[in-house]
Order: C-alpha cells, then structure tokens, then sequence
C-alpha cells in the first residue's frame, strides 16, 4: 500500500486543509478510500482547549471517510515547515500526561483513527547527541496515566517528531512506549544530498564541463551531468535510508503478516 499524508498544518492554513479535505471528500465517493491516508493539524501554538476544538471538528468529518488525523499539544522545537520555535521556553517541549489525556479524551469517542504528537523534548532538525534533552519515559507515563483512566494498556497512538539524529537507545524507548510514527525528515534529507555528494566525488573528472575528461579533451560528458543520473543516485541513497529507518522501527513486512 502507498500512504500519502500531510504534514503541520498550522491555524492559518485551514482554509488549505479544507481544500484538502474536499479533494479526499471526492475521491472517497469516487473510489472508496481517501486521497490523503492521513493530515496533521499543528494547532500546538494556540490555547490547548481550542487546540482541540478544532481537531474534534475535523476528525468528525475524517471520520466518514476512514482517514487519519495526527495532532500535536505541546510544543516541538526548532524550525520545521516556516514554522520558528527555536526560542520556545524549554518548559514548552514536555508535554504532561494530563495534557495528553485530554487529547484522546475529547477524540476517542469520534474515532480510533487519530494519534497524538506529544512534546517529550522533541526538536526539529539534527543536533549533536547530548545538545536534545528527549526524555522517552514521558511517553510512558502517558500511556499509564491513560491506562488507569480507560482500563486499556497502551490506549495512545503517539508520534516522534524531531526524530532525526536520535539515540538507537532513545528510538527502542519510544517504540516500546507506544509511537507508531516517528518523523526522520532532516535524515532523510541528508540522505538525498548525500547520494549526489557521492556521485560527484565520485565523477568529479566529468562533471567540470560539456566536454573534456580523463578520456580526452573532446570527450563528451552529458551520460554524467544528465540530471536523472545524479537524481537517481539521490533517490537510491534516500530508498536505502528509509528501509534502514523500518527496520530500526520494526515495521518491516508487517503487511504480509
């Protein structure tokens, strides 16, 4: 299966989610699934009761069209999709269990269909090991603090934002806690860089110009400047991150089971 989702959308960008959501609207009718699998709404930067409001308004109409909503409470650090967060007071990037809970108490009885970003210290971007100060244990008491409340063990769907450059040690953590998704953008994005970094120093001798190369003088080069030779060395390098990222987050082959 291919999943398609959409990511941060922020309060001033509603009127394109609903945009969004009237192109899943008609694609369900049509077809019988959405177009998006999933969105995210990232209202972490208002009041957590309209925070919430608003996600309970939209998973209603998701919820006809067996969709998906991810939502954030708390705040996830550095700068992500225009949005600055870089200078948030630290006391902003740890979510409380309550805080939590009010999420899946307000959306449970729409739809199972959601889950929740939760702030454990996440920050956007890649960072020396030691400069982020994840706490994966937080992860665990809101799954408690959710247990005792519904009688379920693990009742939360969680996400890891600002997963990229993160501990072996800290990624098990949160699995075992319960995030089903976890964000690796700035990985994978050095990925793809690094897949045309290679393939330059790999080819530096032909790609100094139209024509010349250890062959000869006349020699032409375009086999190697042809963009989809150097996009697909990109592309490569970013398929095998990715694979490597399932296997770390033990999802691979989960359809044939």
């Amino acid at each position: 299966p291919v999943i398609l989702h959409s990511d941060h959308c922020s309060k001033k960008l509603l009127p394109w989610f609903d945009g969004m959501l009237e192109a899943d609207e008609a694609y369900f009718k049509a077809f019988g699934e959405p177009l998006f699998s999933s969105h995210m709404l990232d209202l972490s930067e208002e009041p957590d009761e309209e925070n919430i409001a608003i996600c309970k308004k939209y998973l209603e109409r998701m919820k006809k069209i067996n969709q998906i909503l991810e939502m954030e409470i708390g705040i996830t650090g550095g700068v992500e999709d225009g949005v600055d967060n870089s200078g948030v007071s630290k006391d902003k990037l740890y979510s409380t269990p309550a805080d939590v809970y009010k999420v899946h108490e307000a959306l449970s009885p729409i739809s199972e269909k959601f889950t929740i970003a939760a702030a454990f210290g996440n920050v956007h971007g890649a960072y020396k090991p030691g400069n982020v100060k994840l706490r994966p244990e937080l992860l665990v008491e809101y799954q408690k603090f959710a247990a005792e409340k519904t009688g379920k063990e693990k009742p939360l769907f969680l996400v890891f934002h600002g997963g990229s450059g993160s501990e072996m040690s800290e990624i098990e953590a949160a699995i075992d806690a319960g995030a089903v998704k976890m964000n690796v953008d700035t990985d994978t994005q050095w990925a793809y860089w690094e897949g045309v970094l290679k393939y330059y120093k790999e080819k530096e001798a032909y790609l100094q110009g139209p024509l010349g190369n250890p062959e000869g003088e006349d020699k032409p080069n375009k086999s190697y400047y042809d963009p989809r030779k150097w996009l697909r060395e990109a592309e490569g390098s970013m398929v095998t991150r990715v694979a490597n990222q399932c296997k770390i987050l033990r999802n691979m082959d989960k359809c044939a089971k």
